[in-house]
C-alpha cells in the first residue's frame, strides 16, 4: 500500500466511485497554493463534509472533529484540481485518417473508460467534452456521475456542428456512403433547431466550427464556414437555455465574427490578429490555445495513419499558433488550459504547462488557467479552487510547480470531492 493512503479509511478509498460519506475528512499536506494570491499557505488542514470544502485552516489552528478521516498527504505541494477545457475522450491518437474504420461504432465508447481515468490520474478532476461521437460523451458523464466508473468530473457537448461540407461534417467519405452530420447548419434557423437538438440529448455547452480545421479533409484552417448571423442565433439560442457556446476558429475572420456573436471561448485561435485579439479582451472572450499537441502528431502522427495534408496544416499553423499565443497573452487577453487531448493521447495533458511558460507565461499564470480561469469561463463557483463551498478537488506533487511548472507532470495523488483516489497506474 501507498504510504500517502495510510491515514485515510478503507470508505475512503477503496472503492473511490462510490458517493461520498457525510462523514468529515480532513486533508493535510506541506503546502497548499492559494491560486488567487499565488503565495503558499504552509501546513493546511483541509475541512471536508459531502465533497464540499468546510474550511482552510492552518494545522495548528484546526482541532479535526471526532472520527474524521484523515488523508495525510505529508512532504506534498497541494493544488486545486486542474480542468482542461478542450478534450475528446472517445479518440484515439494511435489511429488517424482512415484507420478508426477498422473499429465498430462503440469501440471507442469502451477507451473512453480507460482515457478518463487516465486523466484523472493525471490530476485533471475536470474536463469539458468538446465533441464525441454517438453521445459518448453525455454517457460518460452520467456513468461517472451514478459511482459507476472512476473519473473526472464531464462537462458534455455531445456532437458539434458547424456547416454542410465544413470542420465538424463527416468529410473523409464519398456521395456514397451519404455521411454527414445532421445537426450541421446552413441558415439562422437551422442553427437554432441544431440547439436545441444537442441540448436535449445531453449537451451542457455548445460546440461550432466556425472555421475549417486541420485535421478534417476539404477545409482549410483559415477558412470562415459560419456566418456571423448563424453564430449569433447559437449564442442567443444557447443564451435562452442557460448555456455557454465554444467555437472552434483557427482563422482571423471566424474568430472575429465568432467574438462578435458573444462566444465565450476561442477554440485554436492559431491564426488570430490584432483585431481578434482587442476584440477579445473588448467581449471578455476566453482563449483557449492547444500549443503543446503538434509536438506529438509531428512525430507520431503518420505512423498512425494521419494523412499527409492534414500533418501539413499541423506544421503550416503550429509555430503560427504559439506566436499568437505570446502575443495574445501579452496584450492582456483572458487565456484557459486547453489541450485537444485526443488529437495527443489521455493523460499527458499538462505537459502543455511548460509550452505555456516556453511561450510568456509565468508558472502562476499557466496554473491560474486550469484552474481559476478555467472555473470562470465554465461559470462554475464548485471547482477550480480549495476554498469553502467548492468541491474538495485537489492533487499533490512533488517539488514546487511555481518553480519548475512540469511538477505537475507527475502527480503523487488525487482527490476528488474529498476522497482520495487509488492510482490506476
Amino acid at each position: 500500500m501507498h504510504p500517502i493512503f495510510k491515514h485515510a479509511s478503507s470508505l475512503a478509498f477503496a472503492v473511490a466511485c462510490t458517493a461520498a460519506s457525510a462523514a468529515d475528512t480532513v486533508i493535510t499536506a506541506d503546502r497548499l497554493l492559494d491560486v488567487h494570491s499565488g503565495r503558499y499557505i504552509d501546513k493546511p488542514a483541509i475541512h471536508v463534509r459531502d465533497e464540499k470544502i468546510v474550511a482552510v485552516k492552518s494545522q495548528s489552528e484546526f482541532t479535526a472533529p471526532e472520527g474524521a478521516t484523515r488523508i495525510d498527504l505529508a512532504g506534498m505541494t497541494l493544488v486545486p484540481g486542474l480542468i482542461d477545457m478542450h478534450v475528446h475522450m472517445d479518440s484515439d491518437p494511435t489511429y488517424g485518417g482512415y484507420t478508426r474504420l477498422q473499429f465498430t461504432d462503440r469501440f471507442w465508447s469502451m477507451l473512453m473508460v480507460v482515457h478518463a481515468r487516465r486523466t484523472l490520474d493525471a490530476g485533471f478532476t475536470t474536463v469539458r467534452n468538446l465533441g464525441a461521437s454517438d453521445w459518448n460523451d453525455v454517457g460518460l458523464r452520467q456513468a461517472i456521475d451514478a459511482g459507476k466508473l472512476i473519473g473526472p468530473r464531464v462537462v458534455t457537448a455531445g456532437i458539434s456542428f458547424g456547416s454542410t461540407g465544413g470542420h465538424c461534417d463527416r468529410t473523409f467519405f464519398p456521395p456514397s456512403f451519404r455521411a454527414k452530420n445532421e445537426y450541421a447548419a446552413d441558415s439562422p434557423e437551422e442553427a437554432v433547431k441544431s440547439v436545441r437538438s444537442v441540448r436535449k440529448y445531453g449537451a451542457q455547452v455548445i460546440k461550432i466550427c466556425a472555421t475549417g480545421g486541420v485535421f478534417s479533409r476539404n477545409t482549410e484552417p483559415g477558412q470562415q464556414q459560419m456566418t456571423l448571423a448563424e453564430m449569433k442565433a447559437i449564442v442567443d439560442e444557447a443564451k435562452m437555455w442557460g448555456l455557454k457556446v465554444a467555437a472552434h476558429a483557427h482563422g482571423a475572420s471566424g474568430i472575429k465574427d465568432a467574438i462578435r456573436a458573444g462566444v465565450s471561448t476561442i477554440e485554436h485561435a492559431s491564426l488570430i490578429d490584432d483585431e481578434g485579439i482587442a476584440l477579445a479582451k473588448q467581449h471578455g472572450a476566453w482563449l483557449s490555445m492547444d500549443i503543446y499537441n503538434t509536438e506529438y502528431t509531428q512525430s507520431e502522427g503518420k505512423k498512425n495513419g494521419v494523412l499527409e495534408e492534414n500533418l501539413k496544416k499541423d506544421r503550416d499553423i503550429g509555430d503560427i499558433q504559439r506566436e499568437n499565443f505570446r502575443k495574445a497573452h501579452a496584450a492582456g487577453a483572458k487565456m484557459v488550459f486547453g489541450t485537444d487531448a485526443g488529437i495527443y493521447p489521455h493523460g499527458e495533458n499538462a505537459k502543455q504547462f511548460a509550452w505555456m511558460v516556453k511561450y510568456g507565461m509565468t508558472p502562476l499564470q499557466a496554473i491560474q488557467s486550469a484552474t481559476l480561469n478555467a472555473a470562470e469561463a465554465l461559470g462554475r463557483n464548485d471547482v477550480g479552487v480549495v476554498e469553502a463551498g467548492r468541491y474538495a478537488d485537489l492533487i499533490g506533487v512533488k517539488g514546487d510547480p511555481l518553480r519548475d511548472v512540469r511538477a505537475l507532470e507527475t502527480v503523487s495523488a488525487v482527490v476528488k470531492g474529498g476522497t482520495l483516489i487509488p492510482t490506476s497506474r
